[in-house]
Formats: structure tokens, C-alpha cells, sequence
């Protein structure tokens, strides 16, 4: 059992440990990220993708290299944005989405620290070689179908307290952390750490594009409620009163924006406008405006509620030459389209400030690194 000492400094002594480590060091920047907090109010450590809170009697129950596990799961939740990533998730069954992501933050740890010199497993934390690679919701269908018994794992999930932050908030972290990442690689060259598989991997975060797509045109666009007489109210049935009752008609008007520059493959276009088909099943937008662009706009098909599935089958791709986001932004104020959101579909290799500004909510869905400095962007790594 280590000696007691004050919490707080037993942190920052961690913090030093890990920047001075060849198998952690890449997450100097990382740490600094957010506020560091100790409160009674949480029974061990949480984070909430940016700040992180631990229970000082929690911390002086461990010994120096648990400790430093547990400052690193927490920061590698940060990287990987796990409570910004999966609240969908969560909101389905919480138990199975924390135990999910710590079994990924716990395998990355081990990977990189397998003879244990620098970290160690607390009590309770969860591992299992079996979930080796996976992502959180990979492990989560394995857990799901198995039914395995619930476990909490050696720290909490500040949820709620992902929750109430602002998109902005959110943007603003997730390229904080992409650049503090690029920095410590640097860094870990420096010290001649090795290349770690795992570790590296944070650098292309392994997200359900697919499942943030559909969460990003769900939660962008609000559904319309309208009346109808062909379905009456039931509540006031009973009392002879024919009222009408409220039907969603889900969202409305998107555009779709698909880069088709040199750089962008014909599979990537094939994948994406499939995926965006099952997309348009599900959400039921009363109209898709596609568009293909490069320096300019060089296609634009229209297809309306109801026709979604003749879209593969009928669409017609065209180059676009170079890539220019701005072509979009300036055709949709052009064109007048008023659309409720849009959705880009780039290898981030443009040639101007991504378009900006834009005036509408914008989804980026980029097949490199690079993060859009306006709107979400999350990365496509189809295999």
C-alpha cells in the first residue's frame, strides 16, 4: 500500500510519470485537456470527455502504477470520446455501454504496457483478451447476445455531464485532443517509444460512422409534428369528441454532398450512397438533394419520399475536378434550398476554408485525419 500523501500531488506526480513514459508519452498534451477535479461526490473517477474528477479516498486506496492506469483510462475515454460517441448507446442500456468502453481503454493500456512497468490493473477493472481490437460497439453486441453479467468496472461515466455540454464544447475538445495526439507522436519519436498498435489506432478513432450519420440527421433535424383527422385521438374517443391526433412526419429537406475529385474512389462514393439509402428508410427526410461536386458543382439530382431505393440504381456520378467545399455552400444560398441539414462526404483535401461559412448545420464525413473547422466531423475507415 503506497503511503498516504495529498491526492492532488499524488496526480500530478502520475501526469509527470506518464508524459515522461515511451509508451504513454504521445498523451502529454492530452492530460492537460479540461480541469482536473477531487470530489466526495463520485466514489472513484470519472470523466466526462474533457474534465475528470476522482474521489481523493478512492485514489490513496492505490498504489502508484494503479494509479497511473486509472489516470490513463480516464484520458484515453477523452481521446477515444467515448461519452460523446456512444450516448445513444448508453441511453439503451448503460451497464453494458460502460463496460463495453472499458474494456477497450483497459486492452489499449495492457498493449501498451504488457510487462507492466509503468501501470497496473486496479481491483475490479475489466480485461479479457477475447475483446482484443474491438470497438465499444462490437464488444457491446458480444456482451448483449452472451448475457453476460453486469459489472461497474474500477470508475465511473460522467454521462449526464457529457450530456450538458455544447456542441461547440464538443468540437472544440475533439480538436484539442486530435492536435495534442499529433504532438505527443512527435514526441514519442523524440523518445524513441515504440509504435505501439493500439496507441497509434487512437489516432484513427474506430467510430460507427454509420450509426453517428444516422444520429447526426435525427438529432439535427426535428421531426414536424402534424395533425391528422384520418387517425383520431383515442384519448377522447370514450367521450364522443373527434379530435385529430399528432402524427411525426419525420425530417425534411437534406442535401447531400459527395466529393468526387480524383482523390475520392468509386467504392468510397458505392459505400456511402448505400449507406445513405438505408439512411433515408429510416429517418423518412422529404427530400434528398444530391449533389457532386470538386471545384465546382457538376451533378444535381433531387429524389423525393417514397423513391429513396431507385437512388443506387438511377443516380448518375460525376467528376468533379478539383475540391472546393465552397462550391457547395455557395450553390445551396444560389439555388435557394434551404435545406435542414447538410451532409458532406470529402477526403479533406480542400483547397479552400471547407466552405465555411455555412448555414446550416453540416455533417463532415472524411476518409483522412483532418477535421472540419465548422460543423461535426466524423472520420469513414471502411475496410
Amino acid at each position: 500500500m503506497t503511503k498516504l500523501t495529498n491526492p492532488s500531488d499524488r496526480i500530478t506526480k502520475s501526469h509527470i510519470a506518464i508524459m515522461r513514459s515511451k509508451q504513454f508519452c504521445m498523451f502529454s498534451g492530452v492530460l492537460s485537456i479540461g480541469k482536473v477535479e477531487m470530489t466526495d461526490k463520485i466514489p472513484t473517477a470519472c470523466t466526462n470527455g474533457r474534465d475528470v474528477m476522482y474521489n481523493p479516498e478512492f485514489i490513496n486506496t492505490l498504489n502508484d502504477k494503479e494509479l497511473n492506469f486509472v489516470v490513463l483510462h480516464e484520458a484515453i475515454h477523452k481521446v477515444y470520446q467515448h461519452m460523446h460517441m456512444w450516448k445513444k448507446l448508453f441511453k439503451k442500456n448503460p451497464q453494458l455501454t460502460n463496460m463495453a468502453a472499458d474494456y477497450v481503454v483497459n486492452y489499449a493500456i495492457y498493449e501498451a504496457d504488457k510487462d507492466n512497468s509503468l501501470t497496473e490493473l486496479p481491483q475490479g477493472g475489466l480485461f479479457d483478451l477475447k475483446y482484443a481490437d474491438m470497438t465499444t460497439k462490437q464488444i457491446y453486441d458480444l456482451l448483449e447476445e452472451s448475457g453476460e453479467e453486469t459489472r461497474s468496472g474500477h470508475d465511473e461515466h460522467d454521462w449526464e455531464g457529457a450530456e450538458q455540454m455544447t456542441e461547440e464544447e464538443v468540437q472544440v475538445t475533439e480538436r484539442q485532443i486530435d492536435q495534442a495526439l499529433r504532438q505527443g507522436e512527435v514526441l514519442r519519436g523524440k523518445m524513441q517509444g515504440h509504435g505501439n498498435r493500439t496507441i497509434q489506432e487512437v489516432l484513427k478513432p474506430k467510430v460507427d460512422w454509420k450509426e453517428q450519420l444516422r444520429e447526426f440527421i435525427t438529432s439535427t433535424c426535428n421531426s414536424k409534428d402534424v395533425s391528422s383527422w384520418k387517425r383520431p385521438h383515442r384519448r377522447f374517443i370514450g367521450q364522443d369528441v373527434y379530435m385529430p391526433s399528432i402524427i411525426g412526419e419525420s425530417v425534411g429537406n437534406i442535401v447531400v454532398g459527395v466529393d468526387t475529385s480524383g482523390s475520392i474512389s468509386s467504392k468510397e462514393v458505392q459505400v456511402f450512397l448505400s449507406e445513405l439509402v438505408g439512411i433515408c428508410k429510416d429517418v423518412n427526410p422529404q427530400s434528398v438533394e444530391l449533389l457532386y461536386w470538386g471545384h465546382y458543382v457538376v451533378g444535381h439530382e433531387t429524389y423525393d419520399r417514397g423513391n429513396y431505393e431507385s437512388l443506387l440504381s438511377s443516380t448518375k456520378v460525376k467528376d468533379g475536378g478539383g475540391t472546393r467545399a465552397g462550391c457547395v455552400s455557395e450553390y445551396i444560398r444560389d439555388k435557394r434550398l434551404e435545406p435542414e441539414a447538410v451532409i458532406m462526404l470529402t477526403d479533406g483535401w480542400v483547397e479552400d476554408s471547407w466552405g465555411a461559412p455555412w448555414n446550416n448545420p453540416v455533417l463532415w464525413v472524411v476518409t483522412s485525419n483532418k477535421i472540419a473547422p465548422q460543423g461535426k466531423t466524423i472520420t469513414l475507415k471502411e475496410k
